[in-house]
């Protein structure tokens, strides 16, 4: 059974399914142009799926799309959104169920803002801007550890403008607006983290996935818009990847590393992958051109013992290592110690071949590091 880390109780507990055998999973994207670092919650998603699905659980996932270029951090365009799905599938990582941009959801943002208002949770001013009222939430900062007073934040920005034009971005490009009860505008970047996992999950959810860059403010305000509309906790559980850094400075600010980037320097875009495995999912890694290209060397000199062990007879799974390997996974993704465990296999002179080949294909189940890839080929 897989466990976790709850960035909101601080403990590592089971992610069990409440009274079904579906994990409902949120996993909150990028709200600027994407790189490596927006990369790492979605591995974490990704492996969180494929270890649940392996203990017989059906996932369901649900992933945002920003897409309206509000809000700090800018905006992503429909053209992000792309990148952001090509670049996980480059990853090997399984598309969500649901991913919707936030244009197309704006029916369910404005629902739960009006619904928010009608509970006293949020107010609306003369200008037509929407607020949420933060002393109406008193355990606002439990997930992040910064608990005391917020001050409120926008739901809703007005930009009043003639219906049917549209305002113009600093780039110069078109900036939508919609029309709600409280006047002419779009949603404050908060919102739709909100409601896109009550439409697509339901108002109580397994876990909420995301980056710790992002913990607080934006993962609090979720949670109290969340929690505010629903009357419960709608997220049962949440799990944060650690900071990405590259070349120690943040990889998420400034100069942004797409993984197009990876490619065009002739390294496999899945050494991403395994240097992101290297390390645990909740500590902060720093990314250079070096480890990628040592990542990149260790990812082919794998597929080439998988080859290798491919050309003697098929045995079965070694389940000693099998079973350790299986218990590292299950303790809070420690992919660290399956590395290490599968090397220990590697190694192990008193294992056939075979089922060397047989353990490491398991394993790449969850790993997806295309391990027989060079089957055939030596």
């Amino acid at each position: 059974m897989l466990r976790l880390h709850d960035t909101l109780t601080r403990q590592v507990v089971p992610v069990t399914p409440d009274g079904s055998r579906i994990l409902r999973m949120y996993t909150c994207a990028a709200h600027g142009p994407v790189g490596l670092a927006d990369l790492r919650p979605a591995l974490l998603a990704d492996l969180v799926r494929r270890v649940a699905e392996r203990a017989g659980l059906r996932v369901l996932a649900c992933r945002n799309v920003s897409d309206l270029g509000n809000g700090e951090g800018g905006g992503r365009g429909d053209g992000a959104g792309a990148s952001l799905d090509a670049d996980t599938l480059a990853l090997n990582m399984r598309a969500p169920e649901h991913s919707p941009r936030t244009s197309e959801t704006m029916g369910l943002v404005i629902e739960l803002i009006g619904r928010l208002i009608e509970r006293g949770h949020a107010y609306a001013t003369p200008e037509g801007a929407v607020f949420f009222d933060a002393a109406s939430f008193p355990t606002y900062g439990e997930i992040s550890g910064k608990p005391g007073s917020a001050s409120d934040w926008p739901l809703w920005e007005p930009l009043p403008e003639p219906v049917g034009q549209r305002t113009r971005r600093a780039d110069g490009g078109a900036r939508a607006t919609w029309d709600a009860p409280w006047g002419r505008g779009l949603p404050a970047r908060d919102i739709e983290c909100s409601a896109t996992p009550l439409r697509f999950l339901g108002p109580r959810f397994d876990l909420y996935v995301g980056g710790t860059d992002l913990c607080f403010p934006h993962h609090e305000r979720a949670r109290a818009q969340s929690n505010a509309a629903t009357g419960q906790e709608a997220a049962a559980h949440w799990a944060h990847s650690g900071r990405l850094l590259f070349d120690g400075r943040p990889a998420d600010s400034g100069d942004v590393i797409p993984l197009s980037a990876v490619a065009a320097a002739g390294l496999d875009p899945l050494a991403v992958r395994l240097a992101l495995l290297e390390r645990h999912y909740r500590r902060p890694i720093d990314l250079t051109w070096d480890s990628l290209r040592a990542a990149d060397e260790e990812l082919r000199r794998l597929r080439r013992r998988v080859a290798e062990w491919a050309e003697s007879p098929s045995r079965p799974i070694d389940r000693a290592h099998a079973e350790r390997v299986q218990r590292a996974l299950d303790d809070d993704l420690d992919t660290p110690a399956v590395l290490r465990l599968l090397r220990d296999l590697e190694t192990d002179g008193s294992v056939a071949p075979g089922s060397k080949f047989e353990t490491f294909l398991h394993f790449d189940h969850v790993l997806a590091l295309d391990l027989p890839a060079d089957i055939g080929r030596i």
